[in-house]
């Protein structure tokens, strides 16, 4: 076997010595009797007889100390200190509200209530102690109503904090005992397989975290921290809170926690790290008797300003942290409470509280001594002999305190709420018949009126509403809690949040919302990056990229604009995008536009020479016809240029490269023709009249014919079944910024099959000029057209690299002036030499010199 732990044994030990003491006492109660083997004496209770006696529990006391078992003697009452007028007031509420129902004659009609309550202490082993004296004291006595004799205790009222009434519920559940808790707000409670018989009148932490979470993301924080004790209380309630936050996009900057004894390094060190934070803003899940310790620290020792404290209803009405010395911690702080309810009646009852030398008034002997200062003259003994004596005459009036102050009773009503709702189902099950319809069954409530309606759900939770409050200085320069604002958790439609900002005073007086963040919201234009091993509130800001944009503050990413729209350089807005094309107002444009026209005009003065000089021997040797006609597609050549010029359109897309394409087929079948009458003319073994009879002008016309059909036919083709059309290309868009505006050619291979067309005629005219390059040097054409040729297949060689890697109107550009060089390479290489003939060397113009033979 394996050896137990120390816990084991330690279980076990006490498990014997309470078998042992059950024994020797020889108990035949069916219920433990505490009183005979838990303690020597009875807790101090407050006691009233009556046919029913309901239980209660509240902490007088704050402080408990640690209980020491040696097994040899019986177990001590625990001694406890931190007397607290609030819980104080909560307890006699309940007395008033028990006296008020059994005044009330329509409510449990002759059946008296009793109670009997006790002083949890705020802790699980006194908790404990305290509900085994009850059940123990109830059962011993044998104080049974005759309509209630199964059980000593019908019902306990409490307790206040959530981990000793998980102790207690626990204890109860198996018997089936409710127990109905005033402020015990822990998610966990909401068990029913582990609580069967708790219920509360507060609402769950689940409803009050969705509340918190919407607090501080109203304002806009979203880099807190949180600090929380080692109860059941803090940990349920930061654990939700933590992971409804982050899901809002907020990060906790740091988690203290804080131990049930702190030692003064554990609260300097927490104190280090609240002083460090960047978090300006602080979330409390945690009671006032937690907070003591470190708020001394932080605000006395440091005089640490500056926090903006959000907290949950466990200490928004705490007595203890209102005093001067927190004031300027503290003042501004904000957090939930449940509503405030007047109950009519009850200042009085509370005011007219005497102390009593009788059996059971012992805890309002120690209220009274504590609010006074003094030690009661029946209560005096040795320790006491310095305190000022209290006769028991003085005026709770004369002193304003929070055990007076019932205008606005928060956790009072829920003790009040909860013995009415006892009160009210005691009622419905001594009335009900169980010979009735229903079978035996009660009839069911979920609700009833006291000051106001009572609503319960299915669960036996009541309606999750609170109001948001501020500590705020008043005239006295003391705090009070002024209401700025409400949520309701049960609402599902609607707003469930509504502050009046307008009236919240924040923490140092400042006049605006406090800030606080790891990192400033990144502005407009830019977008959210977050740090590598950081929380995702600490970012950098990163500017948009080109054509994206963020509008907002804050934004985690850029938007992309539209197509065909680009972001300004602000990057906050998209714009549409500007169109780029090769505009006849563009430097560029306005060049080629230059250079085409002096194409054409310099073709037509050659045009006006040849046809003044079309009788001479140079005009006639190619025949004229030939050249005019190279001389019109050399025009052509240079118009077509223009209508690749200007803002593509429905026309200039079907019309730019089939004239392109026709102009220059009809230019290369001309030289064709002429470099084929060359070779002819200049062949000496060839007669004349035969070569003019096998290539004479009809069949020169045939061939230009012939080699300019396939082109037409391949650009209306082209034109008629995937003609080119304007298209908006948004791929330049990310690099320039611009969308440029071109013609889409569905069909690509056309355009390379027209030009291939175009190459091989070329190539054709090249290599017949080649054959020609060693006829007589007196005027050698073959030579000039070769020229021509190597001009025209280097400029459409480097044309197509250059066009496909050229962006926007660029790639136009090119292909323009591809067409112009190549068309200025004709002109000047076959033409230009003649005219330099036919104006300045005249003389040369003759058919001698032409051929290099003389004239027969």
């Amino acid at each position: 076997m394996k050896k137990c732990t120390d816990k084991c044994i330690e279980f076990l030990t006490l498990l014997i010595s309470l078998l042992r003491s059950m024994l020797e006492n020889q108990s035949q109660e069916t219920v433990f009797s505490t009183q005979s083997f838990y303690t020597t004496e009875d807790p101090v209770a407050l006691h009233s007889d009556g046919d029913v006696v309901i239980g209660g529990f509240f902490p007088l006391h704050y402080v408990a100390s640690k209980p020491e078992y040696s097994y040899n003697s019986e177990p001590q009452v625990t001694s406890c200190s931190g007397f607290d007028h609030i819980a104080f007031r909560w307890m006699m509420t309940m007395v008033f509200t028990v006296d008020e129902i059994n005044r009330n004659s329509s409510l449990l009609p002759g059946v008296k209530l009793g109670y009997r309550i006790m002083d949890s202490c705020d802790h699980v082993h006194t908790s404990l102690q305290a509900l085994f004296s009850l059940i123990s004291y109830s059962k011993t006595t044998r104080e049974y109503s005759p309509c209630l004799n199964y059980s000593p205790v019908p019902a306990v009222i409490g307790l206040a904090s959530s981990t000793p009434t998980r102790a207690v519920a626990h204890t109860l559940g198996p018997f089936n005992i409710p127990l109905v808790s005033y402020f015990a707000t822990c998610s966990c409670l909401t068990d029913k397989h582990l609580y069967p018989s708790f219920l509360r009148t507060v609402p769950s932490d689940l409803f009050q975290v969705r509340g918190l979470v919407k607090l501080v993301t109203f304002f806009g924080w979203f880099w807190v921290g949180t600090i929380g004790a080692t109860d059941d209380y803090s940990l349920y309630g930061i654990q939700a809170f933590s992971i409804q936050f982050g899901q809002q996009g907020g990060c906790v900057a740091f988690h203290l926690t804080i131990p049930t004894s702190p030692t003064v390094a554990e609260i300097q060190k927490m104190a280090d790290k609240l002083q460090r934070s960047t978090a300006r803003v602080v979330v409390v899940f945690a009671k006032e008797v937690n907070l003591l310790d470190l708020f001394s620290e932080v605000s006395i020792s440091r005089n640490m300003t500056g926090i903006q404290w959000v907290v949950s209803e466990a200490w928004m009405a705490a007595n203890q942290l209102t005093t001067p010395d927190f004031h300027n911690l503290l003042e501004g702080t904000l957090g939930f409470s449940f509503p405030g309810v007047s109950i009519p009646g009850l200042k009085e009852f509370l005011l007219n509280v005497r102390p009593s030398p009788k059996p059971g008034m012992e805890l309002v002997n120690v209220f009274w001594e504590e609010y006074f200062g003094c030690k009661l003259e029946f209560e005096r003994d040795k320790s006491a002999l310095k305190k000022t004596v209290c006769t028991g005459l003085e005026d709770l009036s004369y002193r304003d305190s929070s055990y007076s102050d019932v205008s606005q009773a928060r956790i009072s009503y829920n003790v009040y709420k909860a013995v009415y709702a006892v009160a009210h189902a005691l009622h419905t099950f001594l009335n009900c018949n169980s010979t009735g319809p229903t079978g035996g069954l009660c009839e069911m409530h979920n609700s009833f009126t006291t000051q106001r309606s009572v609503y319960f759900d299915s669960n036996g939770e009541p309606v999750p509403l609170y109001d948001i409050i501020n500590w705020q200085k008043d005239s006295k320069n003391e705090i009070s809690f002024v209401k700025v604002g409400n949520y309701d958790g049960s609402a599902q439609q609607g707003q469930q949040l509504q502050i009046l900002k307008n009236t919240i005073v924040w923490t140092t007086r400042q006049s605006q919302v406090p800030v606080s963040q790891c990192s400033a919201p990144c502005p407009p234009g830019s977008r959210q990056a977050t740090r590598q091993g950081e929380p995702k509130c600490c970012f950098d800001c990163l500017p948009c990229a080109d054509g994206e944009i963020s509008n907002q503050t804050g934004s985690t990413e850029c938007i992309k604009c539209p197509e065909y729209f680009w972001s300004d350089k602000e990057k906050v807005k998209c714009v549409a995008g500007e169109e780029e094309f090769l505009s006849f107002s563009d430097t560029m444009g306005i060049i080629l536009v230059a250079i085409t026209l002096l194409g054409f005009i310099l073709t037509t003065i050659i045009t006006i020479v040849f046809h003044s000089f079309r009788f001479t021997p140079i005009v006639k040797a190619n025949n004229s016809e030939i050249s005019f006609l190279l001389l019109l597609s050399l025009k052509l050549c240079f118009l077509c240029s223009l209508v690749f010029i200007g803002q593509p359109s429905w026309w200039t897309c079907r019309l730019r490269q089939a004239a392109f394409g026709i102009s220059f087929v009809l230019c290369l079948s001309c030289l064709l023709v002429k470099t084929i009458v060359v070779l002819l003319a200049f062949q000496t073994n060839v007669p004349v009249s035969r070569g003019r009879m096998l290539f004479g002008t009809f069949q020169q016309r045939i061939l230009i014919l012939c080699t300019t059909a396939p082109q037409i036919c391949l650009s209306t083709g082209w034109v008629l079944g995937a003609p080119p059309f304007p298209f908006r290309n948004s791929n330049y868009q990310v690099i320039t910024g611009k969308i440029v505006v071109e013609c889409k050619e569905p069909w690509p291979p056309g355009f390379y099959l027209l030009l291939g067309y175009i190459g091989l005629l070329a190539f054709a005219c090249l290599l017949l000029a080649f054959f020609g390059r060693k006829l007589p040097d007196t005027f050698n054409e073959a030579k000039f057209i070769s020229f021509s040729m190597l001009i025209f297949w280097a400029v459409w060689i480097s044309f197509i690299p250059a066009y496909v890697s050229s962006p926007g109107k660029f790639s136009v550009a090119v292909e323009i002036f591809a067409i112009l060089a190549s068309s200025f390479g004709l002109l000047l290489c076959i033409f230009v030499p003649k005219c330099y003939i036919i104006l300045l060397h005249p003389e040369r113009n003759i058919k001698k010199g032409m051929t290099g033979k003389n004239p027969r």
